[in-house]
């Protein structure tokens, strides 16, 4: 896709997205994304040889192999939000197999799915392109419905299908975050001893974060904070929804936050809120890929396309997108992939 298509699909967004210059944090403070970023950045850290071949493997593979930007297929929503409601669009994709064709048809650097997903097609396909198994979920069928996210198999498990990395979801801000944080913390530790990289899904969940009528839950210095401590626990890659506003700490009257948050750290601009995602994933040491969101239908690629660039100009890593991709017929969501990859291979779309 070239410059000018993505140009379009902006539509009035164009020129703020693609001209927009940051005055919040500096873009020369931002560890952005390249083809050496493993041996550059990975390679102080504590993780072992074995993870440091893995992440590279992950970072090696499909059409963004080498560049230092990451497009990961996340299906995992068969457990929280049914397989019906996931499936349902699109039935083909009941069957792994179908899965992990998408992700590799669609050119991207790793597949990310549940337990039973991956290990039914684990001899065929571990090989062929990176495995990330989602080792817990929320499972809504327990009714009445409890928020939680729950292990659904062992760390071990996960190494013997052949995965380069695992990952978890926390809810934070909810009653049993604490719970899940040293739960996770544990995974993590032990998946870093067999080799296997880790990504954190960084989302909160908390009824109180909804405050006269407006949603915090992505505001983007509560998010930030929760990739602070996501990155403290030793993730390898945080995923993180997208900013949609600011001032959570405030408006909900809790935790610690500081003015120059709001007034030199960050502004209204949809890349200065994502940017300061970045600054607390350590400055970009920690890549940061955002949520591509579910799929409502006409406006999936220009919104696809609208996250990948303001990811990219924040010094994000990249986009996991899945229901966008796998709510259609198999041709339009290696289309969508494609098109979202096409954001992080256009060097006119740089760092802001």
């Amino acid at each position: 896709m070239s410059l000018e298509k993505i140009t379009g699909l902006l539509g009035d967004s164009a020129q703020s997205l693609l001209e927009h210059k940051c005055t919040t944090i500096a873009k020369e403070q931002i560890y952005q994304p390249s083809a050496d970023f493993i041996d550059n950045v990975w390679s102080q850290s504590n993780r072992s040889i074995n993870v440091l071949r893995n992440l590279q493997a992950i970072h090696s593979n499909g059409r963004l192999g080498n560049s230092g930007y990451l497009s990961i297929l996340p299906v995992d929503q068969g457990i929280e939000h049914s397989a019906g409601a996931s499936f349902a669009p699109n039935p083909i994709y009941f069957d792994p197999e179908n899965i992990v064709k998408l992700a590799i048809e669609g050119g991207c650097n790793a597949i990310a799915s549940t337990y039973g997903v991956l290990a039914s097609v684990a001899r065929k396909y571990a090989h062929r392109i990176p495995f990330v198994v989602k080792v817990n979920h929320n499972e809504l069928l327990s009714y009445p419905n409890n928020f939680d996210q729950i292990l659904f198999g062992t760390i071990r498990d996960a190494w013997n299908m052949g995965a380069a990395a695992i990952g978890a979801t926390i809810y934070f801000g909810s009653e049993e975050s604490n719970r899940q944080i040293t739960e996770i913390a544990e995974a993590f530790e032990y998946a870093h001893e067999l080799g296997m990289a880790t990504i954190l899904w960084c989302y909160l969940r908390n009824s109180d974060f909804k405050k006269d009528g407006k949603d915090y839950h992505t505001a983007t210095d509560i998010t930030a904070q929760a990739n602070h401590i996501g990155v403290t626990i030793q993730a390898d890659i945080i995923k993180q929804k997208l900013p949609t506003t600011n001032g959570g700490y405030n408006a909900i009257n809790f935790g610690k936050t500081s003015p120059i948050v709001y007034d030199q750290l960050t502004s209204d601009h949809p890349i200065d809120l994502c940017r300061y995602q970045v600054a607390n994933c350590y400055m970009g040491r920690v890549g940061l890929i955002n949520s591509g969101g579910e799929s409502k239908g006409a406006s999936d690629l220009a919104d696809a396309v609208t996250t990948a660039v303001i990811n990219k100009r924040a010094g994000g890593t990249g986009l996991i997108s899945g229901r966008k991709a796998f709510q259609k017929p198999m041709n339009e969501g290696v289309a969508l992939l494609n098109a979202i990859q096409d954001v992080y291979l256009e060097k006119q779309i740089d760092l802001a």
